[in-house]
C-alpha cells in the first residue's frame, strides 16, 4: 500500500516488532497468538474463539483471495462462522493488496477496516512464532505512529459472556431436537447440525433450558477461561444427572470436563491450525483435526465414571473425552472443521444416533 503509515507489534516482554499498517489505523490491545494454518483466514477471523487475541497468521501470504460476502443459507453466513470478525487484530509476513477469487465481495484490507480491526504486516511472523512458541502466549498491543494504548489480558474478561447470543433462536424443523449452549458457536455447527435431520435450539451460554423439551444436547465452542462460565457449568452438572445425550466441542469439552469435576488449565501457546494430530484412545486410529483453544482438561483429573476419547500426538494433551455409561462424549478439536480437514465429522453421527438409543429407552 502506498504510503502505509508505520505500526509496532509490542509484546508484554518488551520485544517489538516494525512493520506498516493495513486495515484500520487504530490502536489495538489483546493476547498474542499464531496459526499454522495455509488458509482460511475468513473462517478464523469471524470464529468467536478469537475473541480477545492478535493473530499472527504464520503462513507468508495473506490476502489474496480476499473477503467473502455476506450470503447466507438458514439464516447463517456461508463464508463466515459468526455475523462479525472477532479477532483484536491481525499480524502478516506479506499482505496482498491484489486479490481474485469467486466469492470475494472486497480486499481483506476493506474488510478489517470496516470492522474497525488493526492489521500489520512486513514483520518477521517465523520470528514472532518461534518466540511465542518458546515463551509462550502473551500480551501484546498495536500501535501505529503518534498513537499509544495500553495492554490488556482477555482471560480476565467473560468473554463467552461478549459473543454469546442474548436471545433464543431456532433453526430447522427435523425429527430430532437439540439444545445448543451457544458459548461462541460456530455456524458450521449449525450446519452439520441441521443437515442431520434436527431442529436446532440456539440458547444463551448462561440460559437455563431444562424446562424444554429436547433429545440431546451440545455444548459449543467458545473463547477465553472455562472457569468464566459459572452459569453454564451448573447447568450441564445438572444435565449429567439425566441420560439424555450431550455432545461437546472444545471450550465445550473443558466446560464437561468441569461440570464432571476435572481440572483445566492454561496451555503454554495453545493449538491453533488444520494439522494437529489425534489418536482414538484404545484404538490405532489417527486423525489430522483443526484446532483453536488455548486451555485444556487435565486427563489426570477425570473422575472413575469419565475416560479420555482423543490425545493430542504431538503433547499427549487431552483432545476429548467420554463417560463409561451415559451416552456423553465431547472433542477439543473441531469436527466440523471451517476451516481444515473434516476427517471427524462422524462424529455429529454418533451423536445423532446416541440420540436415537435413547429415544428407544437403551440409555435408561
Amino acid at each position: 500500500m502506498k504510503n502505509a503509515i508505520p505500526v509496532k507489534l509490542s509484546l508484554e516482554d518488551g520485544t517489538v516488532y516494525r512493520g506498516k499498517s493495513f486495515g484500520k489505523v487504530v490502536t489495538s490491545a489483546g493476547e498474542v497468538v499464531f496459526n499454522t494454518a495455509m488458509t482460511g483466514y475468513p473462517e478464523s477471523l469471524t470464529d468467536p474463539s478469537y475473541r480477545g487475541q492478535i493473530l499472527c497468521l504464520t503462513y507468508p501470504l495473506v490476502g489474496n483471495y480476499g473477503a467473502p460476502g455476506k450470503e447466507s443459507k438458514d439464516e447463517l453466513y456461508i463464508f463466515h462462522e459468526s455475523s462479525s470478525i472477532h479477532i483484536k487484530g491481525l499480524i502478516v509476513s506479506d499482505y496482498s493488496f491484489e486479490y481474485s477469487h469467486w466469492s470475494a465481495a472486497g480486499s481483506l484490507h476493506q474488510w478489517l477496516e470496516k470492522n474497525n480491526i488493526p492489521g500489520i504486516y512486513g514483520i518477521d511472523t517465523r520470528a514472532l512464532t518461534k518466540r511465542l512458541r518458546e515463551k509462550g502466549s502473551m500480551l501484546g498491543k498495536i500501535e501505529p505512529d503518534g498513537m499509544e494504548t495500553s495492554f490488556h489480558d482477555p482471560n480476565i474478561d467473560n468473554l463467552v459472556k461478549e459473543v454469546s447470543i442474548k436471545e433464543t433462536l431456532r433453526y430447522g424443523k427435523g425429527k430430532h431436537r437439540i439444545v445448543l449452549i451457544d458459548c461462541g458457536v460456530k455456524y458450521n455447527i449449525i450446519r452439520n447440525l441441521l443437515k442431520r435431520d434436527t431442529e436446532v435450539i440456539r440458547v444463551p451460554w448462561d440460559f437455563d433450558y431444562h424446562s424444554l423439551e429436547y433429545d440431546g444436547l451440545f455444548i459449543s465452542n467458545g473463547p477465553g477461561d472455562p472457569r468464566m462460565c459459572i452459569e453454564t457449568i451448573s447447568n450441564i452438572v445438572r444435565s449429567l444427572e439425566k441420560d439424555i445425550p450431550v455432545f461437546g466441542i472444545c471450550l465445550g469439552n473443558q466446560l464437561m470436563g468441569l461440570a464432571s469435576g476435572a481440572d483445566t488449565y492454561k496451555l503454554k501457546y495453545g493449538h491453533r491450525s488444520h494439522n494437529q494430530p489425534v489418536i482414538q484412545c484404545g484404538t490405532n486410529r489417527a486423525f489430522i483435526t483443526s484446532q483453536n483453544h488455548g486451555f485444556a482438561v487435565d486427563n489426570d483429573s477425570l473422575g472413575k465414571d469419565w475416560e479420555p476419547l482423543f490425545i493430542n500426538v504431538n503433547d499427549n494433551t487431552n483432545e476429548g473425552m467420554k463417560h463409561r455409561d451415559k451416552p456423553f462424549f465431547s472433542t477439543q478439536f473441531h469436527p466440523e472443521a471451517s476451516g481444515g480437514p473434516t476427517d471427524t465429522d462422524f462424529l455429529f453421527d454418533i451423536f445423532i444416533d446416541n440420540i436415537e438409543k435413547w429415544k428407544q429407552g437403551r440409555y435408561k
